[in-house]
């Protein structure tokens, strides 16, 4: 029997538009109080609270303060607080893009320098197009590079994957890898982009990266307990950290790609780290945080991203954010400029679900939280592997697509069956009937879809709760004709007309619809070609996500509906407007 738990993040594979989603809310809304944000943690980790913990840290006008629930860990019983050391995974990411723009405020490179100008002179750092990855790229996640290395193994010793990464591989694996796409093209979040970010930095000073971020950032502003090497103290204040299943995990060594997610840190820390991105307090760090802040790009749909910092929006204002985690951990931070409020939430274990929902929420209280049965409080199915034949497994092999550019890849190994997704390594997948697989290093399973005459037609990737569909391809990409279950039908073009047009959301964005010739396209922050599976209803290839015009026989369209799963956001028509 093999149990699923939750270990390595960078396996999750969640397209969504839920971005798009966010509820209405009043500016400068408070904080809820001390009692109702502990209620909030007690709910959230039900029986758990023995041997887990949550802490959450607010900042704003009238101070700082500090809520807690649950422990260390099963075998100690000291409650957390806001002493009480995390490891932060991905939010060492904004540590490290600040680092960058304070290096740039002070002459000591530009933002758009090259990465190859730092690197040895028999590394070959991947170009295309006659364009260089810069700094910058790194930081915005636009450098073409995948989330992770090809030759990192995460498998070997999944409960520390990154530890043996060496810098002798990642040099291997920039010298031989091929951009699959122009430099600055798209957004696509990448550990290596990051973590190749911090080594360049850290040889461009002479310095490691950890030494970088405490005399730049940390003792300026009196983070003293935030580290990767663990003092003997820093080490007695590190809670236990909790895989999926709420056992006891290893914590992560990250060496080489430390700037994507090594540091570890208290939540009066993290609070001391969003003081000064508010304002509250002047390190000398004002002008290289304005950098972070500043000129954006789209990121997901509905969000951009700064240098580090995602931003998406909020009625009259915006929430600016990072997450993270590791294989016992979970982080966020967040914060309102224009409020003046700043979030952190950290707990030592490492779950699906994780605590986003709850930094959202107290920043925007239209932001809803997760049910109590999420997945930071529900164990993950427990599954048995069976047998199958290698004849059996055979029939999987072979590569399926989701979206563009992101393919799930079937190979098999003796009796083994592996799954690989764009940008990612392999993960083994274990078999609990004829068709249905479940992965051993996170909470989701992959089902086949088999037709009657035994022919394999594609995948469902099953995953807190969702279903995502990839076609399997034969031949030419092309002619894939089914996205997440929606098939393109051909309609009259000339119908796109009556829906060309300005909608306005619930949270007072505005979705543009435009024409293009045949074709029908989506904008907010990004341009999105919309394709019919029936006159009125729209789906998307990008993301799992319809469009639903409302009209009658004649004129526009009076509104739109966004629906993903469930959910449906209504976007009336905005009245003699119409998109340019």
């Amino acid at each position: 029997m093999k149990r699923v738990h939750a270990l390595i993040p960078q396996f999750v594979f969640i397209l969504s538009l839920s971005s798009l989603s966010f509820g209405q809310s009043t500016a400068g809304s408070v904080v809820p109080s001390d009692e109702e944000i502990r209620k909030i943690l007690a709910g959230r980790l039900g029986t758990h609270s023995d041997h887990i913990g949550i802490v959450v840290g607010v900042i704003e006008p009238g101070g700082r303060r500090i809520i807690s629930h649950g422990s260390f860990g099963k075998d100690d019983k000291r409650a957390v607080d806001g002493d009480t050391l995390f490891e932060i995974g991905s939010t060492t990411k904004v540590f490290t893009a600040l680092l960058l723009a304070d290096m740039a405020q002070q002459g000591e490179l530009a933002l758009t320098d090259p990465v190859a100008k730092f690197l040895p002179p028999g590394v070959k750092m991947p170009e295309r197009g006659g364009r260089s990855i810069s700094l910058e790229d790194l930081a915005k996640h636009q450098s073409g590079l995948p989330r992770l290395p090809s030759n990192l193994d995460a498998g070997a010793n999944p409960k520390n994957p990154y530890a043996s990464y060496t810098v002798k591989q990642l040099y291997d694996f920039l010298s031989g890898y091929q951009l699959p796409r122009d430099v600055g093209a798209q957004f696509e979040y990448s550990n290596l982009g990051v973590g190749l970010l911090g080594h360049v930095l850290a040889l461009a000073a002479g310095k490691d990266y950890e030494m970088l971020v405490q005399t730049r950032i940390c003792r300026p502003l009196g983070m003293n307990s935030t580290a990767i090497t663990l003092s003997e103290n820093l080490k007695a204040r590190l809670a236990t950290g909790h895989d999926g299943m709420f056992e006891p995990t290893p914590n992560w060594d990250i060496p080489t790609l430390a700037g994507a997610g090594a540091l570890r840190s208290t939540p009066n820390d993290m609070l001391a780290f969003l003081a000064a991105q508010l304002g509250y307090k002047d390190s000398g760090l004002a002008p290289a945080i304005a950098v972070t802040l500043g000129k954006r790009t789209p990121s997901n749909p509905g969000m951009e991203i700064g240098l580090g910092w995602l931003m998406r929006p909020k009625k009259g204002s915006e929430i600016v954010w990072h997450n993270g985690g590791t294989g016992g951990y979970r982080a966020f931070a967040g914060f309102d400029r224009k409020a003046r409020i700043g979030v952190v939430v950290l707990a030592n274990v490492s779950t699906p679900g994780g605590v986003d929902d709850i930094g959202f929420h107290l920043l925007d209280p239209e932001s809803p939280l997760l049910p109590h049965d999420s997945p930071l409080v529900r164990p993950p199915s427990v599954h048995t592997e069976i047998k199958l034949e290698p004849e059996i497994l055979d029939l999987y092999v072979g590569k399926y697509q989701f979206v563009p550019n992101y393919f799930m890849t079937i190979t098999r190994q003796g009796n083994r069956l592996s799954a690989q997704l764009t940008g990612q390594g392999p993960a083994e997948i274990f078999p609990e009937n004829k068709t249905d697989f479940f992965y051993g290093a996170v909470d989701a399973q992959i089902l086949f879809k088999v037709e009657e005459q035994g022919r394999v037609k594609g995948l469902v990737l099953r995953q807190m709760g969702r279903d995502q569909f990839a076609g399997r391809i034969e031949g030419n990409i092309e002619n894939l004709q089914e996205w997440f279950g929606h098939r393109e039908k051909k309609v009259n073009p000339g119908l796109f007309d009556k829906y060309v047009g300005r909608y306005q959301l619930p949270n007072n964005a505005v979705f543009t619809i435009t024409r293009e010739g045949d074709r029908l396209y989506a904008h907010q922050t990004q341009k999105l070609e919309l394709f019919a599976e029936s006159e009125t209803v729209f789906f998307l290839k990008d993301f799992d996500g319809q469009i639903i015009f409302e009209t009658d026989v004649t004129g526009p369209a009076k509104a739109m509906i966004l629906r993903q799963g469930s959910s449906d956001i209504r976007a009336p028509r905005i009245p003699d407007q119409h998109a340019e």
